[in-house]
């Protein structure tokens, strides 16, 4: 699964989220990027992939001065444990070898590429861009919030057939 770099930051900028300790849905959360890296926190249904230009994208936008602001250290901190939720999730790390130009923004791509050398079956993402080409080469683009819902509905109707079953 390949989730876009806004994703990887409201994570963390968005309401009381904090990146030492992941919530893992059920239930969804008023925070549904947080929500979603709790999901492939948990290493259950879903691996995270990522490459070292999302990371350093992830680190350049909380550092901006004209955005978040954060200080160096704690942005690189946050990838690390980016990196180790990858690792957890049984996800890699990978620099994608084929271009794609299939979208007018060049961080767009980068996206696109990482899905597609991952062989990802979601792109996670709040873009507009990317929204609009879902299902790109057969992969769907989902919301944040999409996403959560329904991996929240997955895992209720999983216990529920098991409750049956007891």
């Amino acid at each position: 699964m390949t989730f876009d770099v806004n994703v990887l930051v409201a994570a963390v900028v968005a309401g009381n989220s904090s990146f030492w300790s992941w919530p893992s849905p059920p239930p969804v959360s008023a925070h549904p990027a947080a929500d979603c890296l709790g999901i492939v926190n948990d290493g259950q249904e879903f691996s995270l992939w990522l490459s070292p230009h999302i990371l350093a994208n992830v680190i350049r936008v909380l550092t901006d001065p004209e955005g978040f602001r954060w200080p160096a250290p704690k942005a690189e901190e946050y990838a690390t444990i980016l990196a180790e939720i990858v690792a957890a999730s049984g996800g890699r790390i990978i620099e994608p070898e084929v271009r794609v130009a299939d979208c007018l923004d060049h961080e767009d791509n980068r996206i696109l590429e990482l899905a597609q050398a991952s062989g990802s079956v979601l792109i996670v993402s709040s873009d507009a861009h990317l929204l609009a080409l879902s299902p790109w080469r057969g992969i769907p683009v989902l919301r944040p919030r999409e996403f959560a819902s329904r991996v929240d509905a997955m895992r209720r109707a999983a216990r529920r057939r098991g409750e049956d079953r007891a």
